[in-house]
């Protein structure tokens, strides 16, 4: 099915406005996996017969692939992720506050590079309203199969000097329905919202975001939930030392990388030209090597022994097999499924087992930073 979307459905979305053709494609799916026919069908077509399991923030996952942030805002296609065959999927960014975002138009896209230009500027409807879709949901149809991780957002009228009540009052409100969360103080999108990327700041954030998670788990006499950071790819080695640094001594339990990037595709035509100077983050295939290379860092900073999600530019099994030997233990992708389809899911599972078939290794484990280890 991943032939016929490229070849069908993406050249229709293509002469869309792409927030526009963003929407439809979430309706779509959202209205696909409300009926258990059509879920199973969803099932039956996208999802992969292999397992590649993965333990880690204290879960079972079926196979290292799984939704990045900023796809599913409102939560709305939950099931419809899990019908396609992830194996875990993120929603939000949400915030304190219910904010409409930037002014539109927001999001640009690039077919030829691949590329996906946004700056939405955390749009949703407050971690309140989503709170009550969230348990809507569970009451309906129970949990998710696959763990649902929750990115946390600052909201626009917050100050950065309250920003850790603004993280923290959202990771409360979801705490229930949450399996982890990540703090993004990475996005480009909401002024000075990296400025918070700095040691004190992102203490203060995190230690606000470990108080509540701590108090949840001791109300509810339930485990505590990971909590993640996610960096920018736009920074120097000093400076993501001292966010890897700051994480790891906070008691983080790991770190995505990478959001994505204010950097532009160099050198390209006039076609292209008026997409690339819009401003934003870019997203896509230009990111794949940037984002690599970030974990091949943080890899090497923390000997392995940190946790790190790869997200960033994913369009294939050997786009995530770089991830994985660069030192990434789980996988995530948001621009694949707009360039590739819902199949991309199923095409890089199988990929990866593949891979892991040519190298005579049982588990993806094995694979893990393998480029650390001196070994093919």
């Amino acid at each position: 099915m991943g032939l016929p979307y490229r070849l069908f459905i993406r050249p229709m979305l293509k002469f869309q406005d792409s927030e526009k053709a963003h929407h439809r494609s979430l309706f779509f799916l959202k209205k696909l996996s409300s009926f258990s026919v059509s879920r199973f069908a969803l099932s039956t077509v996208y999802q992969t017969k292999h397992e590649l399991p993965v333990e880690v923030f204290g879960h079972s996952y079926k196979h290292p692939f799984g939704l990045a942030a900023g796809m599913d805002k409102k939560a709305e296609a939950l099931l419809g992720w899990q019908a396609i065959g992830l194996s875990f999927a993120e929603i939000g960014g949400v915030t304190m506050l219910e904010q409409s975002g930037n002014p539109k138009p927001r999001m640009f896209r690039s077919d030829k590079h691949k590329a996906l230009i946004n700056r939405m500027g955390f749009n949703n409807p407050g971690s309140e309203k989503i709170s009550q879709t969230l348990d809507l949901h569970f009451k309906k149809h129970g949990p998710l199969k696959v763990p649902v991780w929750v990115n946390l957002g600052k909201s626009k009228l917050t100050d950065n000097s309250d920003a850790h009540t603004d993280y923290s009052t959202t990771m409360d409100r979801l705490w229930d329905y949450g399996d982890l969360f990540v703090i993004n103080v990475s996005s480009p999108n909401t002024p000075n919202l990296r400025d918070l990327q700095n040691q004190d700041d992102l203490s203060k954030i995190i230690a606000s975001c470990m108080e509540v998670n701590q108090n949840n788990s001791k109300t509810k006499n339930v485990p505590a939930k990971p909590i993640l950071v996610k960096v920018a790819p736009d920074m120097s080695f000093e400076q993501l030392e001292v966010i890897v640094k700051t994480a790891i001594g906070s008691g983080c339990s790991g770190i995505v990388a990478t959001n994505t990037t204010i950097s532009r595709v160099e050198n390209i035509g006039t076609k292209d030209a008026k997409t690339m100077a819009e401003k934003g983050g870019m997203s896509g295939l230009p990111l794949v090597d940037k984002s690599t290379e970030f974990i091949r860092l943080i890899y090497q900073m923390t000997n392995g022994k940190f946790p790190i999600v790869g997200v960033g530019g994913i369009m294939n099994a050997e786009h995530a097999w770089q991830k994985i030997t660069a030192g990434a233990t789980l996988l995530q992708a948001y621009s694949a499924f707009v360039f590739q389809g819902p199949s991309i899911s199923k095409d890089i599972v199988k990929g990866l087992k593949k891979k892991l078939r040519e190298h005579n290794f049982t588990s993806i484990e094995q694979a893990i930073g393998l480029d650390h280890k001196g070994d093919d």
